[in-house]
């Protein structure tokens, strides 16, 4: 028996070592492939001026004594071992890329990224995803005529002039990004007639015109802010079914908001600020049961808002909304930034705000009503520093790839534009609203404050209260004008603060000038009340 297993060893032997040399051949890219990466990585170099983080190369580790497949940025099918993806993004190559390259014998070859590399020439291939950053030249019409490309993106180039209209065999685009560029004039038909199409970013700040109706079906994504589109939205635009970010803000969109927007069960994000809008803000803005985030500032829109869903952010910052604050605002459970200033609201501002406990950012700036002091009772996550506060971590972080959170503070006469607002943020502005009383003591307790805004009220009658020293995180007080008197409280915070802070209050005394504070004879010198508007911090969703 021993001599029957032997001879069957012996005789299968060839072929067990037959199968396993074919099996480790599997697991490397083939000769051709090897050598027209070796030869791509030959025709460029290593800019010395890129970033520090756009100079480590992937291709250093490149050489032909090992497989290719393993080697940085480049991906192979599992099975077939043949090249599927090149990745030399931020790789810091330079020089000029030829058409020529053998390269383009990677058959299999269905993505390739040179984000942010610094080339000549353009590369004219139907087989890729073509991503290119600070390409300089001018944009080859022939670019256009790939009929399967995919995703083309070309943002942050030089390239001028209209986007070529003879585009007709992008049948298959599902991907395009033009932003930052010198592109011009209107944004052609065509593109909202592309049937793959879903993802759709044209931010630039030069193109004009109208947007004409949609055939497209497809879209997900639509991002045009920054432009100076003008005419009214297309009713089209707003009935996509399958519509999650609509961001047209800062254009000169007029008209009214169609109705059938505040239908969709899947828009996330709606950002329709700093337009020419006008009508009533439709009613049944509750049945977007998925909307996170709704920017309506800066128009001219009337109405109220009725809603339950999940809304983190809320911004009808300058528009017309007269009457009560809406109550179903209560129903926002994850709440974090509301902005209804410079309104024609005029109302008890309720205590009921106060129950929206993860609210971090409140503006009601430039209304009408009456400050009761149990709205400062609830703000619960004004009363918490955060257990994360050492980390960067912004509201809606989760589309901070398309949606610009901005907070602009205007201080001084001077604009600051945060370009996203922290989760730290918290900011409390209720300026210009006729408040009359005393300040409350109540505020001292609302320990994560970071901004506190209650200039050019009424309100008097008391001191500033000792408790608001205890807020050591607030970086920003405006108390000016009203009828504050007494001592200005002394250390931590309050002694970063500018005298222009309190400027109109001609009752108040400061440390260390006034002798009934602690200090040197001295009062603070009194200042005629004076229109602060530029002094005024002003929050808003740009």
């Amino acid at each position: 028996m021993d001599c029957v297993k032997l001879v069957l060893i012996f005789m299968l032997y060839p072929f067990l070592c037959q199968l396993a040399f074919s099996s480790s051949l599997r697991h490397l890219c083939s000769k051709d492939q090897l050598h027209a990466l070796l030869q791509f990585k030959q025709m460029f170099t290593i800019n010395p001026n890129a970033s520090d983080y756009c100079r480590r190369s992937r291709t250093l580790s490149w050489n032909k004594s090992t497989d290719c497949c393993s080697w940085n940025g480049v991906q192979c099918d599992e099975i077939t071992r043949q090249v599927i993806e090149l990745d030399l993004y931020c790789s810091g190559l330079q020089g000029k890329f030829h058409t020529t390259s053998n390269l383009f014998h990677l058959s299999n070859l269905k993505q390739l990224d040179l984000s942010y590399t610094d080339f000549f020439g353009l590369l004219i291939s139907p087989k890729f995803v073509l991503r290119i950053w600070t390409l300089r030249g001018i944009l080859p019409e022939r670019v256009f005529h790939l009929s399967n490309l995919e995703d083309l993106s070309l943002p942050h180039n030089s390239q001028t002039g209209p986007i070529p209209s003879n585009i007709s065999g992008l049948q298959n685009l599902q991907y395009l990004y033009l932003t930052s560029n010198y592109l011009n004039g209107t944004i052609p038909s065509w593109i909202f007639s592309l049937p793959s199409l879903t993802y759709l970013n044209v931010r630039n700040k030069t193109f004009s015109g109208k947007i004409q109706e949609l055939k497209s079906k497809t879209l997900l994504y639509v991002i045009l802010k920054q432009n100076q589109l003008e005419g009214p939205i297309p009713k089209s635009l707003l009935d996509q079914q399958y519509l999650q970010t609509l961001i047209l803000s800062q254009n000169n969109f007029s008209g009214q908001i169609a109705s059938t927007i505040f239908n969709s069960k899947t828009l996330r994000v709606l950002d329709l600020g700093s337009n020419h809008l006008n009508g009533t803000i439709p009613h049944c803005l509750g049945g977007m049961s998925g909307l996170e985030v709704l920017g309506l500032n800066n128009n001219n829109l009337s109405g109220t808002i009725n809603t339950e869903n999940k809304l983190i952010i809320i911004n009808l910052y300058g528009n017309k909304l007269k009457g009560k604050v809406p109550t179903s605002l209560t129903n926002c459970r994850y709440l974090k930034f509301l902005d209804l200033g410079n309104n024609e609201l005029n109302d008890t501002f309720p205590s009921w705000l106060g129950g929206l406990r993860d609210l971090q950012i409140l503006s009601l700036r430039s209304n009408k009503g009456n400050l009761p002091v149990s709205l400062f009772e609830n703000f619960k996550a004004m009363k918490i520093i955060g257990e994360h506060s050492g980390t960067r971590e912004y509201i809606a972080n989760d589309y901070s790839g398309k949606y610009a959170n901005t907070l602009i503070v205007t201080t001084k006469g001077l604009d600051q534009e945060l370009p996203r607002v922290l989760t730290t943020e918290i900011i409390i502005n209720l300026s210009r609203n006729r408040f009359e009383g005393y300040l409350p003591s109540i505020i001292g307790d609302l320990v994560g404050l970071r901004m506190l805004n209650l200039s050019h009220n009424g309100l008097e009658g008391g001191e500033i209260p000792q408790q608001l020293a205890s807020l050591t995180f607030l970086a920003v007080i405006n108390l000016s004008p009203n009828h504050l008197v007494g001592c200005i409280p002394k250390g931590k915070q309050f002694d970063t603060f500018e005298n222009s802070s309190y400027q109109g209050n001609d009752g108040l005394r400061v440390f260390p000038l006034s002798k009934d504070c602690g200090g040197e004879d001295g009062v603070l010198q009194a200042t005629t009340p004076v229109e602060l508007g530029c002094n005024t911090p002003h929050f808003g969703l740009e």
